[in-house]
């Protein structure tokens, strides 16, 4: 990766194959993203009261900091609003809304000096999401709710875009995790699950740190290799993230190369048609459960043969 795009007025099929390619695509806050951090923080504030939400950590503790989170998480995530306001994203941002397919927008947060780190409070390390069962078309726009700093933002390891590294994401499949995350949380079990991690060591001393503004959006492929920075500032980072797929790219296969996943199963059954709130239909989503193979840059892969 060697280029990042600052508000670019490109078109999205052309902004679709750098961000496949590895490239950065970077905007200033716009009208609707601020519209769904608004949101986010209506809808924080009634939840923690008078209690600043980016240093909360300091003023309630553990137990009730996750009760909250529990409550407040879904409700963002399945609100009829949060969709709406995605969608004025993506029509703003320039997609087609009868091709461009997303998920559920999630809210985030990165609590300072390892409050919590577990459940739904969880610190990703170094990883592609391709290794949780995305697909290769799918790309990441991440937004932060509150003003973020380099000691609690989002990073990433051009370096590894081209060079594969052992990872665990043999064996792993999206709908074997989640019915078992069902499983234990109807049992009230304690999760011990493994998510697919790096099983050699990564440099990261190679990375790049975006700091936007509120309603800023950091957009890049699920083949990218990012991390969520060891959070040191002191204030909880919030954010919201969002995946999109094009449904002409899903048709084709096109999408960013895949040098390192051995996962099974796909995410596609989550997106919606921008327009409609149509789901990808099923027949197609089939041709994606064995997964991907790992790509031979000397000899093409027919994915559907």
């Amino acid at each position: 990766m060697n280029t990042l795009y600052f508000d670019s007025a490109m078109e999205d099929n052309a902004r679709r194959q750098l961000l496949y390619n590895g490239q950065l695509f970077i905007y200033s806050p716009s009208k609707s993203a601020l519209a769904l951090c608004e949101f986010a923080r209506e809808l924080i504030y009634d939840h923690f009261g008078n209690v600043n939400p980016t240093v909360a950590q300091y003023h309630i503790p553990t137990e009730k900091y996750t009760e909250i989170l529990s409550e407040l998480k879904p409700k963002f995530i399945n609100h009829p609003h949060s969709r709406h306001l995605v969608q004025n994203i993506l029509k703003e941002l320039g997609c087609d809304l009868n091709k461009t397919y997303f998920d559920l927008p999630r809210m985030r947060t990165s609590t300072s000096d390892q409050y919590l780190t577990t459940g739904l409070a969880y610190s990703f390390q170094a990883h592609r999401d391709t290794w949780f069962s995305a697909p290769l078309s799918q790309l990441n726009w991440w937004i932060p709710i509150f003003d973020i700093e380099p000691e609690n933002c989002l990073a990433f390891h051009p370096n590894y875009w081209d060079n594969p590294i052992k990872n665990s994401s043999v064996g792993y499949s999206c709908h074997e995790w989640y019915a078992e995350g069902r499983r234990i949380a109807s049992l009230k079990l304690k999760d011990t699950r493994k998510r697919p991690e790096p099983l050699e060591s990564i440099d990261t001393s190679q990375q790049i740190r975006v700091i936007c503004k509120v309603g800023g959006i950091i957009l890049f492929s699920g083949a990218q290799m990012h991390s969520t920075v060891p959070n040191t500032s002191g204030k909880t980072r919030w954010s919201i993230d969002f995946r999109t797929v094009h449904i002409d790219d899903v048709v084709t296969q096109n999408g960013a190369p895949n040098i390192d996943n051995y996962c099974t199963g796909t995410l596609l059954g989550d997106f919606m048609r921008a327009s409609d709130l149509a789901f990808i239909p099923d027949k197609l989503i089939h041709r994606y459960e064995k997964g991907t193979p790992v790509i031979n840059k000397s000899k093409p892969v027919n994915l559907f043969a």
